[in-house]
């Protein structure tokens, strides 16, 4: 992050800390922490793929192991494309920092830490969300267990998991260290959806603050002629404030494409995965509608998968309409009071608003709430599709 730590980011950096991924901090703690989680994933995809080489490969087990690994999926890809691009992503908050180190007008400022408080309520409601159903996890995987104890004989039936795995050890025997296992694979899992998430949301957030400053800065244009005599200086203090709107404007457009640029890939890969992950666990509810064991974690898988999909595109609507405000206060200040020039500048800047502004997810997927239920309508079709051809 920017340097000042206490004041931009610091939630953000807490969370990435826990997983080696803030960009200010690497050192080789920082490699062993990527080591580390990267073995978690892969031996947890991987015990789950065995499970085709020991149990009867039946339509059922296919669609609970693929629904699973689609959602597991996704912070595997959130991790290693971050991870990757970590240079790419300070060199992001580098640049956020040199435009922050540019403000110093106090209003602009106090615009700023406006939009960076409203990234951190983001990050602290999806920590909550995120230990609750850990928490919650973790409580489930236990209970399924103590359920299975039959007190008449004081036997323990076979141990159940959350996940269909095989590990090709005694579960009986190895219990703890299977259910360790998972929970960890769990656990970092909801850690890097939150953490590389609520990066990403206070990014957008901190250029839609840029956005709000080049509005505030056209309103302040526009003021200083309406409020005080014309002279030379205010003229000239006026054509300043609008081309310094008009700046700070293209420089959170070209952050935001850089951002985009930097992590498309992975914004892509999680759209389709969400499409997937929620089609294939609709089915599943579908098949085992009245057992609350088999349809609990398809329920939250599709849950995520549709948190997930609205966070996305919401963040792709809120850019979408800050950059629509900036035209919106250009058209609704009352221009027609100023000089000539300071029109012609105005309307210069009004035909730029007729195109519009988006986030584009690997140049098919527009961020915004159309493109969030399209989303779900091409879900919705797919597990239609599935239902359909399985009936």
């Amino acid at each position: 992050m920017i340097r000042k730590e206490d004041q931009y980011f610091s939630v953000n950096r807490i969370l990435l800390l826990t997983i080696g991924l803030w960009p200010y901090q690497q050192s080789n703690f920082t490699r062993f922490q990527h080591i580390f989680i990267s073995a978690i994933f892969t031996t947890f995809i991987t015990f789950q793929l065995t499970a085709f080489l020991t149990l009867r490969c039946t339509s059922e087990l296919f669609m609970k192991v693929l629904s699973y690994l689609c959602h597991f999926t996704s912070p595997v890809i959130k991790y290693n494309v971050f991870y990757f691009n970590i240079e790419g992503v300070k060199d992001l908050l580098i640049q956020l920092q040199h435009i922050h180190n540019k403000l110093k007008n106090k209003n602009e400022i106090a615009i700023m830490k406006k939009y960076d408080c409203t990234a951190k309520h983001y990050a602290v409601a999806l920590t909550i969300l995120g230990v609750c159903g850990m928490f919650a996890l973790v409580i489930v995987q236990f209970s399924l267990n103590m359920a299975d104890v039959d007190l008449s004989t004081n036997n323990s039936r076979s141990y159940q998991f959350l996940f269909t795995m095989e590990y090709f050890i005694d579960p009986e025997k190895y219990f703890y260290f299977i259910l360790l296992h998972i929970n960890a694979a769990m656990c970092i899992a909801v850690i890097v959806e939150i953490a590389v998430g609520s990066m990403m949301i206070a990014y957008i957030h901190h250029i839609c603050g840029m956005f709000r400053i080049a509005s505030y800065r056209i309103e302040n244009a526009i003021n200083i002629n309406i409020l005080q005599t014309i002279t030379l200086k205010n003229k000239i203090l006026m054509i300043e404030s609008i081309i310094c709107a008009v700046d700070i404007h293209r420089q959170a457009m070209k952050l935001n494409r850089h951002f985009v640029s930097t992590l498309e890939i992975m914004l892509f890969c999680l759209i389709i995965c969400c499409v997937i992950t929620l089609s294939l666990n609709l089915f599943q509810i579908a098949s085992f509608v009245g057992n609350m064991e088999k349809v609990l974690m398809p329920f939250l898988c599709s849950l995520v998968a549709i948190l997930h999909m609205f966070l996305s595109n919401l963040m792709g609507q809120i850019v979408i309409d800050y950059n629509n405000h900036i035209f919106t206060t250009a058209y609704n200040v009352q221009w027609y009071k100023t000089p000539l020039h300071i029109q012609r500048m105005i309307l210069f800047l009004l035909q730029r608003g007729t195109k519009e502004f988006k986030i584009n997810f690997g140049r098919l997927f527009d961020g915004s709430m159309m493109n969030f239920a399209t989303l779900l309508k091409a879900s919705l079709s797919y597990f239609t599709v599935i239902h359909s051809t399985r009936s």
